[in-house]
């Protein structure tokens, strides 16, 4: 009976639940996996490249790296506007798909696009004006802040067309189309790559550009991905087309549904990378060496959640479709099955990165203190996987469904709260130094996942109406 409730769709919802007829395993099994393998494709992808891009900055030395991670943070914070308005045009367009409502779907696209544009707009000239200031809050140190200001306002003029392709590959995977976002990314990063090599190393005819180079070639790539996903929305012989006469203006019905959505994910995204932030910052401060350490790890933990976000992005679309057709118990079904294959990714990727540690820093670096600093950290990362990838499932669950109201709060208590102070105390009082902070991350990965839990399991989720 237990294997049957874990495994087999029947069994995964309480009778009283049941709506409809329940698909069979393989049927089940099959659409999951169907529209799942693009996503995690592309994900996958997407993390690789980055680390390849890490792997080329690295030859510079430690330094670069720093220079490099430490705009990670504030990027993602002039981006954070961007993706909580993603989350909501996802589950909106997923769950305008379920209720057959194609028109419903094209109106929130085009009308989450101009938002997009212009907020866009005005944060990445923000950005580059207050460059330095941001990096220095992040906590660059003197040996390279200037370097990292350079990258930084160079791969600002590339964020603005990221903006705009996220937001349309955001609705195209809320409509199902899990493919176009990934042909989208992986070409884009394939161009990254390589540039990279003609720019910072100045292969055939192009300069040696360096930490300079990478960001160059990291604008470059955005830009391709803009082009790539316009072409797919303004083409006349896709439903999801933003070549009509709906109107661009947003209004306040449309952008209600949508609002109810990105207001919540707004609040958690600010939680988010306020404790993003004071974490990288807490660990810039131990210095250029073990800092160059943790953003090899980190490169090395989001393959983990690379896996996790690629199921979840799937398990986004098929929950919202399946709430949109009155099918809870479905969106139940669907969630389950993403946590399982999750699970499973799980444990071969933590069986991978104990056997592969060293072999695997060793592609980012050669310095041996980096190299070495890195082992104890990898065994961490390994731990963390095993729970990581469901966990990004089921708070993927939770945003399809528009439950960003819980996954805001548990972000304010375990991202917010719980990962800055705890990393710095045994980071900095008991003296543990960057494994201290390791194991700060991975308690607020742990208690994440027993809240989202919790609250998958109550089904309150099923109830959001949008």
């Amino acid at each position: 009976m237990g294997i049957k409730s874990f495994v087999l769709p029947e069994g995964m919802v309480k009778k009283n639940l049941i709506c409809g007829d329940i698909p069979t395993a393989r049927s089940a099994y099959g659409r999951s996996l169907n529209m799942a393998w693009p996503s995690a494709l592309e994900a996958v992808f997407v993390s690789l490249i980055s680390s390849v891009d890490t792997m080329m900055v690295g030859g510079l030395g430690s330094a670069a790296i720093s220079a490099v991670g430490i705009c990670t943070q504030p990027k993602f914070i002039l981006l954070a506007a961007i993706m909580t308005l993603n989350v909501g045009v996802t589950a909106v367009v997923a769950r305008r798909k379920g209720e057959g409502d194609t028109a419903g779907a094209v109106r929130t696209l085009k009308q989450s696009l101009f938002v997009c544009f212009c907020i866009a707009f005005v944060l990445n000239v923000l950005g580059e004006i207050f460059a330095p200031q941001l990096l220095t809050l992040a906590g660059a140190q003197p040996d390279y802040i200037d370097t990292a200001v350079t990258y930084f306002r160079i791969m600002l003029i590339g964020n603005f067309f990221s903006s705009l392709s996220l937001t349309m590959t955001a609705a195209q995977r809320g409509y199902g189309n899990t493919r176009i976002s990934m042909i989208t990314n992986c070409t884009a990063n394939l161009v990254n790559v390589l540039m990279n090599a003609m720019l910072i190393n100045g292969l055939l005819f192009f300069p040696k550009l360096g930490v300079m180079g990478a960001a160059i070639a990291t604008a470059i790539g955005n830009f391709i991905a803009f082009l790539i996903a316009l072409i797919s929305v303004v083409r006349t012989d896709v439903r999801l087309s933003i070549s009509n006469n709906i109107s661009w203006r947003p209004t306040k019905k449309d952008m209600a549904s949508v609002s109810k959505v990105w207001s919540s994910a707004f609040v958690e995204q600010i939680f988010i990378r306020i404790g993003f932030f004071l974490y990288a910052g807490m660990v810039a401060r131990l210095g250029t060496v073990l800092y160059a350490t943790h953003q090899i790890c980190m490169q090395i933990i989001n393959m983990t959640f690379s896996v996790g976000d690629g199921l979840g992005i799937a398990t986004t679309s098929l929950v919202g479709q399946s709430l949109g057709e009155k099918r809870p118990d479905l969106a139940f079904v669907y969630a389950r099955i993403g946590q399982n294959i999750a699970l499973v990714m799980g444990v071969l990727l933590a069986i991978i990165l104990v056997t592969l540690r060293t072999p695997l820093l060793s592609l980012f670096t050669n310095e041996k203190a980096v190299i070495q600093e890195g082992q104890v950290i990898m065994l961490i990362v390994a731990i963390t996987s095993l729970t990581q990838p469901p966990q990004v499932v089921t708070v993927g669950t939770l945003r399809g469904a528009g439950d960003n109201k819980f996954v805001a709060f548990s972000s304010l208590v375990c991202i917010g709260i719980i990962r800055p102070f705890l990393s710095w105390v045994l980071c900095y009082p008991l003296g543990l130094g960057l494994v201290g902070a390791w194991v700060g991350l991975y308690i607020d990965q742990i208690s994440r996942a027993i809240f989202y839990m919790c609250r998958f399991f109550s089904a309150k989720w099923t109830k959001v109406k949008l």
